[in-house]
């Protein structure tokens, strides 16, 4: 007998969100330093507002498809390889936590 799916809680989903949305604005930040791009060129680049791209970069806004679409097109990438980077680093944050929890212990 399976047993039953449990729902995600709300506070899993968030945290989850959130590894995300902070892992892809660190790899639009690395992918733009790479270039040695301002954010204002970026923004000027993805025809974006230079404070949004700021926002992106700290995790504090999320980006929608179409933002993730002209930001890719700016830094000369598919949409899905962008988002890809960002869930790399993201898992490479997860493990380097549990190795760093292993440590503690």
């Amino acid at each position: 007998m399976r047993k039953p799916v449990r729902p995600a809680r709300q506070a899993d989903v968030e945290a989850l969100s959130s590894a995300l949305v902070q892992s892809f604005g660190i790899g639009v930040r690395q992918l733009r330093r790479a270039r040695g791009w301002s954010q204002e060129r970026l923004a000027e680049n993805s025809n974006l507002n230079r404070s949004y791209i700021g926002e992106i970069e700290r995790g504090c806004a999320i980006a929608s498809l179409v933002t993730v679409e002209k930001l890719a097109v700016a830094l000369k990438l598919t949409p899905s390889a962008l988002v890809t980077r960002g869930e790399a680093i993201s898992q490479m944050n997860l493990v380097r936590g549990i190795k760093l929890m292993a440590i503690a212990c």
